[in-house]
């Protein structure tokens, strides 16, 4: 199957094939987190949106990664904690230009000291 935009809308079938899990569970947790509200059309056909699947991604986590309960992750979404920060890369991540350049310039002080 070809991947999504991230933007694009997700069927519960769709993010639960992506997050390996059964589809009823995606539905349960519509009953214990009230912050997850899908878009339901004609026969219940839920659309989870961008920041419906970010939450889903961050229950899963807290659930199956961290060992939270689910009264635990009900807290933490109860207390409107943050958003979770992207990932920054490294500080000491350069352009690969830029490290080619030092590389360079490396180069030529070995071989002036070896001079």
């Amino acid at each position: 199957m070809a991947s999504k935009s991230d933007t694009a809308f997700r069927t519960i079938g769709e993010l639960a094939e992506e997050l390996g899990l059964p589809q009823h569970i995606l539905r349960y947790w519509e009953t214990r987190f009230p912050q997850l509200r899908p878009l339901q059309r004609a026969g219940n056909r839920r659309y989870y949106r961008p920041d419906d699947v970010a939450l889903v991604k961050r229950i899963d986590r807290l659930l199956n990664r961290e060992g939270y309960t689910i009264k635990g992750v009900q807290k933490l979404l109860a207390e409107k904690v943050a958003p979770e920060p992207e990932p920054q890369p490294s500080p000491v991540a350069l352009p690969l230009a830029e490290l080619k350049r030092i590389r360079a310039l490396l180069a030529d002080a070995l071989e002036q000291d070896a001079a």
